[in-house]
């Protein structure tokens, strides 16, 4: 088995990026994405592509889940992370606030619109 993580449309380009990218395998294994995801600060909302809104975090979940579903040999996905934590390398000023916003619940227990994509999923 190999792990992989992923972050199109956060590190690499906008989230309709994954809808492009082909993934191909020789090995023979199954591949399991061991991170992807995208940040986002609870209750900042904002259209698909305004960074750091909740809705730019679900329009990642929705192009990723795609896109894993396009592509036989993964074989299974877990999210960067379940819960917003404190990251002193995190200083993003009103954002992140020494805080990994990337979780799907924030640190105060609050579910993201990205929860309910992976929930359904």
């Amino acid at each position: 088995m190999l792990g992989c993580n992923e972050y199109i449309g956060r590190y690499d380009g906008l989230p309709d990026k994954a809808d492009k990218i082909k993934w191909e395998s020789t090995l023979n294994k199954p591949v399991i994405i061991s991170e992807f995801g995208a940040g986002a600060l609870y209750g900042l909302h904002g259209d698909g592509l305004t960074r750091w809104s909740e809705e730019y975090q679900e329009r990642v979940y929705k192009h990723t889940l795609d896109m894993i579903d396009s592509v036989p040999f993964i074989q299974g996905v877990t999210p960067w992370i379940l819960k917003d934590f404190r990251s002193p390398r995190r200083h993003l000023p009103r954002i992140q606030d020494f805080w990994n916003r990337k979780g799907l619940i924030s640190d105060r227990g609050d579910k993201k619109k990205a929860f309910y994509i992976l929930s359904k999923y």
